[in-house]
């Protein structure tokens, strides 16, 4: 029963996160993607609306996966879009790579207390 309810949850948070992805970007996500990922999502919520949690789960599989391709597609997406903005500088490799402002550099130090030091 418990193990139900879990995947009862988890199906319901899918649907919920996977619509509102899908929402609030309509024009960076490739068609073939949505329309995968909406079918698998339709097919999802007919199968919440029964008991039947092996049916749930494994269309729970079917709709992770296709949210998965999505975000996948959306990320390229969104890469791409940076890429050509940037126009001839490449993206940066990494988080802390060069290209951030100066407000946003890490600066190593160590913090020395000479009250401490001189007791010592």
């Amino acid at each position: 029963r418990r193990e139900a309810a879990e995947t009862r949850n988890q199906a319901e948070q899918l649907v919920y996160s996977t619509e509102k992805l899908i929402r609030d970007n309509p024009e960076k996500i490739p068609a073939e993607a949505r329309h995968e990922t909406e079918t698998a999502i339709a097919e999802l919520k007919e199968r919440l609306k029964g008991e039947d949690t092996t049916a749930i789960r494994s269309a729970l599989e079917r709709a992770s996966e296709s949210a998965q391709k999505l975000g996948a597609a959306l990320y390229d997406t969104s890469r791409a879009e940076r890429a050509e903005s940037a126009g001839n500088q490449s993206p940066p490799s990494d988080a802390g790579a060069s290209g951030g402002s100066a407000e946003d550099e890490v600066v190593d130090a160590e913090i020395v207390d000479d009250d401490k030091r001189e007791a010592g």
